[in-house]
């Protein structure tokens, strides 16, 4: 197949990108790292009449720490966060998830904000950017807001950009001391998406007590998922593995999985509760390093 007819621009400034977004409105998509839009624009199960090129934008490329903030540029490639130092000592949780998007090849050209702004629900990055607070900053021409992960995120394939809106960059803060994380995820072969996935961060005393918690799913839901209730549950105990099994049942009841050819509702959410308690092992085992 072959995508359907289209114009092509190729800005190289955040303010060009954004002009253009505003003149063309709703018939106009941005192309990032186009591992996910040019495949669909070949299927034609995507037919914008404008594409705008943000490759060039060099204001949009960045990775850098800032006052204990990680700040990442839209256009960051998902290799560059993979194999950045910072990434890894400070912010684990997102390395070892990028670690788990496609293949090499795609993540060299994938980028951070086009797979956010994608917001596909099976990705591994949205519902890691929910469980690390992160904050997205968003910018139409004359404009910029900032939006929390919990907010970004709507549906399948839907977040809160409007058609002029941009996403520039990621604000990610850093946990706390005595933090540790896990990431588990089950597909098909290595390289496919999510049939489901967990993210979790764990935040402990000297006494092993859990003070902070974080569990959050992809491949679960419309939406990335965040279980609050399984992280009331965790708070206030002592890691232990059996607090884990329930804290996972519990987080099971938050979800809402689809039936399709590779996996039953049924079977994402008992395989989620199973992903969480790993995920949380893990962070706790890492919290105690």
């Amino acid at each position: 197949m072959k995508p359907a007819a289209f114009a092509y621009y190729d800005p190289t400034t955040i303010d060009e990108a954004l002009a253009l977004l505003a003149d063309l409105g709703d018939d106009a998509k941005i192309l990032a790292g186009g591992q996910s839009l040019v495949p669909m624009m070949n299927f034609r199960l995507a037919r914008p009449a404008h594409l705008i090129d943000v490759n060039r934008v060099e204001p949009l490329h960045y990775l850098r720490v800032d006052g204990g903030v990680l700040r990442i540029g839209a256009m960051s490639r998902q290799s560059h966060i993979e194999r950045s130092l910072d990434v890894e000592n400070g912010w684990p949780l997102l390395a070892d998830a990028v670690r788990h998007i496609g293949h090499v090849q795609i993540r060299n050209r994938g980028t951070i904000g086009g797979s956010l702004a994608h917001a596909d629900p099976a990705a591994e990055l949205p519902a890691t950017m929910l469980a690390l607070d992160a904050e997205m900053v968003v910018r139409r021409k004359g404009g910029e807001r900032t939006v929390a992960a919990g907010d970004f995120f709507e549906s399948y394939y839907t977040t809160a950009l409007a058609a002029d809106e941009m996403l520039v960059e990621i604000r990610v803060p850093a946990a706390p001391a005595r933090t540790g994380w896990g990431f588990q995820e089950v597909s098909r072969r290595h390289g496919d998406f999510a049939l489901v996935g967990a993210a979790a961060l764990l935040t402990v005393d000297a006494a092993g007590v859990i003070t902070r918690a974080r569990l959050t799913f992809n491949g679960a839901a419309p939406a990335p998922v965040r279980s609050t209730a399984a992280e009331a549950l965790l708070v206030g105990n002592k890691e232990d593995e059996g607090l884990f099994r329930r804290a996972g049942e519990r987080a099971s009841e938050d979800l809402d999985p689809d039936d399709d050819i590779h996996a039953t509702a049924e079977y994402r959410r008992e395989v989620g509760a199973v992903m969480a308690r790993r995920a949380l092992m893990q962070a706790a085992e890492r919290a105690r390093g």
